[in-house]
């Protein structure tokens, strides 16, 4: 026998009910929004990645997927949603619409990391994203989204807020960075002594301990901002205090990824311990100029399903079918499958004996996929062309004539 891959994970049909209940609260709340679904390849130009998600990140360094395809081109699954979005708004003209462009996804993506909890080599996301309008309101409708969908969800988790500037604002944030954790280079792993030469930022990324202990001591972002965007973050704000969406500012929250600028969010939950982010965004103005776009202020995030599902909990799904139709003989058999195929027809779920079970093995099988009603056929039914209904939580049984089991059945519905 051939062994899943390491990472990947089944989802069996007893599981995919509560990944398509929470899927659909997720299309539900993006429709109330204007957000319209928008599917992009599962694989992409490498090139996409390392320009968009930055080529000194640890996703496009360590993390992801690549390989040559038969014409020689480098390609790669896709490690996140958002840049194959950017690509597909530029690459089919989007930018003339009317804007702001809403559009939300939800994909299977890949990264080759250590597998843990709510973590795996496949994962799957669901993210929203919003291109041209650069007010806080967007920002601020972006949160709102992502909140509304968690409590839908029936997720608790807090809202954590912070600005990380534009460029100018950075560039001044970064030699302060630089200062501050030169001493310190040889308490540090080798990867923030990597990022200190390339992405001083990342450093503020780092889960290891002696990492993360230095970091707390570090400058603060927010005492760098330039006017402009220290007004954004004010407005984007005031947004969410007139929303009544609670928030605490964290300046020590910057993401992973090159293509972020001013507004970043997470939102956490202390049950999953150290992996306590269960959604993530913010605004990335410049990823559609890395696109070889004109320059379109863009703001986003993504929530990974695994998390989401374990925050949940087990959940029981509604019964499988409505119906199980057993046959008692060769001829009852055949009726019962007639008969399913009408219901099925008239929007009822059934099922009808394919194994040629015996009567007190059918119903076993009914009461395995919890059938809210069961019927027996017989001689005496396909005479009479009528049957019992019997209800099976209750035993409580009617007799109904086998043509209008369709209009019985309606209004009972799995």
């Amino acid at each position: 026998m051939i062994p899943i891959q390491k990472g990947c994970k089944d989802v069996l049909p007893a599981q995919s009910y509560a990944w398509q209940t929470l899927e659909s609260l997720a299309r539900r709340t993006a429709k109330k929004y204007g957000f319209r679904e928008i599917r992009t390849p599962m694989f992409e130009a490498t090139e996409l990645f390392a320009r968009g998600v930055g080529d000194t990140s640890d996703i496009v360094t360590k993390e992801m997927y690549t390989f040559n395809d038969k014409g020689g081109r480098s390609v790669t699954l896709r490690p996140e949603g958002t840049a194959g979005v950017a690509r597909a708004f530029v690459e089919n003209g989007l930018q003339g619409d009317v804007l702001p462009f809403k559009a939300y996804y939800i994909i299977s993506a890949f990264r080759y990391e250590r597998p843990q909890a709510g973590r795996l080599r496949e994962f799957h996301q669901f993210g929203a994203e919003l291109y041209g309008a650069e007010s806080p309101a967007a920002d601020a409708e972006v949160i709102a989204l992502a909140s509304n969908f968690l409590k839908s969800a029936k997720i608790k988790a807090s809202l954590r807020l912070n600005s990380i500037g534009c460029a100018a604002c950075r560039e001044k944030y970064v030699a302060a960075l630089r200062e501050y954790f030169k001493p310190h280079l040889p308490e540090m792993c080798r990867d923030c002594n990597v990022r200190f030469e390339k992405n001083p930022l990342r450093m503020l990324d780092c889960k290891e301990e002696a990492c993360a202990r230095l970091r707390d001591g570090a400058p603060r972002i927010t005492d760098y901002l330039c006017d402009d965007c220290r007004a954004h973050f004010e407005g984007v704000k005031e947004y969410l205090d007139g929303a009544g969406i609670a928030y605490t500012v964290d300046p020590r929250i910057v993401r992973g990824l090159d293509y972020y600028s001013r507004t970043v969010f997470e939102f956490v939950s202390d049950a999953l311990g150290a992996q306590s982010a269960v959604l993530a965004g913010g605004r990335y103005d410049t990823l559609l100029e890395k696109m070889d776009s004109k320059p379109t202020p863009a703001v986003g995030f993504a929530a990974g399903l695994e998390r989401l599902l374990m925050l949940r909990g087990e959940s029981t799904p509604p019964p499988h079918i409505t119906c199980y139709i057993a046959g008692m003989d060769a001829a009852s058999r055949k009726k019962a499958f007639l008969l399913a195929e009408e219901l099925r027809a008239a929007g009822v779920p059934c099922e009808a004996d394919l194994m040629e079970r015996s009567l007190k093995a059918q119903m076993r099988y009914a009461d395995k996929l919890r059938a809210k009603y069961a019927i027996v056929l017989g001689e005496r039914e396909l005479a009479e062309e009528e049957a019992d209904v019997k209800n099976m939580k209750t035993s409580a049984a009617e007799r109904v004539n086998l043509r209008k089991l369709a209009q019985y059945f309606k209004g009972r519905k799995a």
